[in-house]
């Protein structure tokens, strides 16, 4: 498991995204896509990778709350990553206690108040990034306690047409008792933000501060905003025998998004063929959402002889989904009165449900004092329904019902070969349903539910060694890994602005991760995060030439990298701290990135450096931290991430220039 502190959080940079410091972890990769309209661009050893939209092949969560809906599409915008005390990374299937999904899991802890204090926070940067945070702090009697920010975020980009701002509003209440702990979580997020898109590329080679054309023409931009509020209960026992503590975790939220797309008049209203045209869901994407769900667990402890211990978890879930999704036309009127950019005529009414529901459990006993096994199981079942209300001419009903089960079994065995060192290996079956994005259409055009699409499950293992020699300062951990998918999801077809999906028979990631920590001296220390990742397609498939494409008729050879996958990663930094303050310098890369299935183009690997310094002193009655940043020293222009297999070939999103960040935080206790 990974895990990204406080500390590191706060010197990463403005703590608004999670791209800023997730780069230590070996094996995952977060791109910052610097287009605050789409989601961060995050896999794991591969996995999540070839996502379309929002977040695919994690699951996500805030303090147990889940951030993926119950079909694994998540979206982390309303993170809260100032209050967090850590944010975990388990990379794999490799738990039963979480949900489906085979890249593992993202978990973001938030801190409990220690003392009452409010702070200020200030923060401005290059391309007018300026950020203000309010915070409090303050543990009550009787166990209570609150914790509370507010920030408003806004930036103007360093494209033209990718201004972006902000609001995100987060309370944690607490209450530790002797026997019961109960936490309260409640954020709220308005986030509007123009969508510059991607380039292709022969534009990022002439200019990757460029803007598309087509954002400006039709105004592309996304409005976002979300409330969601959740609850965790754990109750620890002391006379019900092995029966040691139980936990409660309910959560329900609401999610409302609008987005302007540039797509062309011509293909949702094709004057010379309107047959092409008619089953064009428009320009515009428009959902409200509500959602919620519940984690009941009981947890049991024997104290076996020998020293010896054993210890089972047992639990349900039930999460549940209810959205109302339109579409309209991104232009009103035609000819001279045409106006681009504005929500139209609708083109698509319906109303779409999910439920999974899933039941798990997950043993551990010590064999001996040396080595420690571990077996679990997860059973469920995801359910999806839509009801189409828009059925005019030759747009047809596209209500369907799908339903998809699955059992995925983990397995774990742990030797503590010394103090020092311990060994492991670990085995699991990981399991991805389609979203509704990809169950919506039938690749052959006809009217319903995709029902052919199957859900991808893979086998995994990994072998791995935990080293701590504190004599020498060095901690290692190693591991290497190897993950066969079968059913792999990908683009069967993109049409008149709809894109459908298939199942592209079986995929292979084979990789090693390495993480290694080095106390140099006294105030000195540095760290090495690498991952080596080999990720194909180990049989041929065929894929669309371009839009608009009703037969895919372009081979994908078996033996193609996986689209969107990076076959090397590396972060390193050493850090000087000389009493209250801190200088480091970061290094940071990664290898080339395909932007397709066919592997037609590659954004270039690159390595980029990075400066920081932090300063805290104390000043009076209080704390005044003071953080500046250097980053892309060398000013390399590289692209950041890539939009995978885009039907228009603006593939490339370009990564900032040389940029600043000045930050100041002013906390005061009370």
């Amino acid at each position: 498991m990974g895990v990204v502190d406080a500390a590191e959080l706060r010197s990463a940079g403005p703590m608004v995204n999670l791209s800023e410091a997730m780069a230590r972890v070996p094996g995952l990769v977060v791109n910052l896509r610097n287009n605050y309209a789409q989601d961060l661009q995050i896999s794991s050893r591969g996995f999540g990778a070839r996502a379309s939209f929002g977040v695919r092949g994690m699951r996500l969560y805030t303090d147990g709350i889940p951030a993926a809906g119950p079909d694994g599409q998540g979206q982390v915008s309303h993170f809260d990553l100032a209050g967090a005390e850590r944010v975990e990374v388990l990379r794999g299937p490799f738990s039963a206690l979480y949900g489906n999904g085979s890249g593992g899991v993202i978990s973001l802890l938030s801190a409990a108040p220690v003392e009452r204090a409010y702070s200020v926070s200030v923060d401005a940067g290059s391309a007018g990034l300026a950020q203000v945070r309010l915070g409090i702090d303050a543990p009550l009697d009787g166990g209570f306690s609150v914790r509370a920010s507010l920030s408003g975020f806004e930036i103007d980009g360093f494209r033209p047409h990718s201004a972006a701002q902000r609001t995100l509003g987060n309370v944690r209440l607490g209450y530790e008792g002797e026997a019961d702990r109960v936490v309260v979580v409640l954020n709220a997020l308005d986030q509007p933000a123009q969508d510059p898109l991607g380039l292709t590329r022969a534009q990022f080679e002439a200019d990757p501060d460029q803007t598309t054309p087509q954002a400006t023409q039709f105004d592309t931009r996304k409005e976002a905003s979300q409330a969601q509020g959740g609850v965790q209960w754990r109750r620890r026992f002391s006379d019900l025998g092995a029966l040691r503590e139980s936990q409660l975790t309910a959560y329900y939220g609401q999610r409302s998004v609008t987005q302007w797309q540039a797509i062309p008049v011509a293909t949702q209203v094709n004057p010379v063929n309107p047959a092409i045209s008619e089953r064009q869901p428009g320009g515009v994407i428009d959902f409200d959402r509500d959602y919620q769900g519940v984690d009941a667990r009981l947890v049991w402890r024997w104290a076996l002889a020998g020293d010896r211990g054993a210890q089972l978890v047992a639990g349900a879930t039930f999460d549940h989904s209810q959205e109302d999704r339109r579409g309209y036309e991104n232009f009103t009127g035609s000819g001279a009165d045409q106006v681009l950019g504005v929500t139209g005529k609708l083109r698509r009414d319906e109303t779409n449900r999910v439920v999974a529901q899933s039941a798990y459990a997950q043993g551990e006993i010590e064999i001996d004092p040396r080595w420690v096994a571990t077996l679990g199981v997860r059973s469920g079942r995801v359910e999806f329904r839509s009801d189409d209300h828009y059925i005019v001419g030759g747009n047809l009903d596209d209500s369907g019902s799908q339903s998809y089960s699955f059992t995925n079994p983990v397995a774990a065995l742990q030797w503590r070969a010394s103090e020092a060192l311990n060994l492991y290996v670990s085995a699991g079956r990981g399991y991805e349903s389609p979203t509704f994005n990809e169950l919506a259409y039938r690749p052959d055009g006809s009217a319903g539910f995709n029902t052919e699409l199957k859900g991808q499950s893979s086998t995994q293992v990994e072998l791995g060694a935990k080293w701590r020699a504190a004599a020498l300062g060095l901690s290692l951990d190693a591991a290497i890994f190897d993950a066969r998918t079968q059913d792999e999801i990908g683009v069967a077809t993109n049409r008149g602005g709809r894109a459908t999906f298939t199942n592209v028979d079986d995929t292979k990631r084979q990789g090693a991760e390495i993480d290694l920590r080095w106390r140099i001296a006294d105030g000195w220390r540095a760290q090495l995060a690498a991952t080596w990742l080999s990720a194909t397609y180990e049989n041929g498939f065929f894929v669309c030439r371009a839009v608009p494409c009703v037969t895919p008729d372009v081979p994908v050879p078996a033996g193609n990298r996986i689209a969107g996958t990076v076959d090397r990663s590396a972060y390193a930094e050493v850090a000087w701290t000389p009493g209250r303050a801190e200088f480091g310098l970061e290094v940071r890369g990664q290898g080339r990135q395909a932007v397709n299935d066919t592997n037609s183009d590659f954004a270039a690997g690159y390595g980029l450096v990075g400066l920081r310094a932090l300063w805290r002193l104390d000043l009076g009655p209080g704390q005044l931290e003071l953080l500046g940043r250097v980053d892309n020293l060398a000013d390399r222009r590289v692209a950041g991430s890539v939009i995978v297999n885009e039907a228009n070939q603006r593939f490339f999103e370009p990564a900032a220039g040389r940029n600043f960040l000045a930050s100041a935080r002013w906390s005061q206790r009370f």
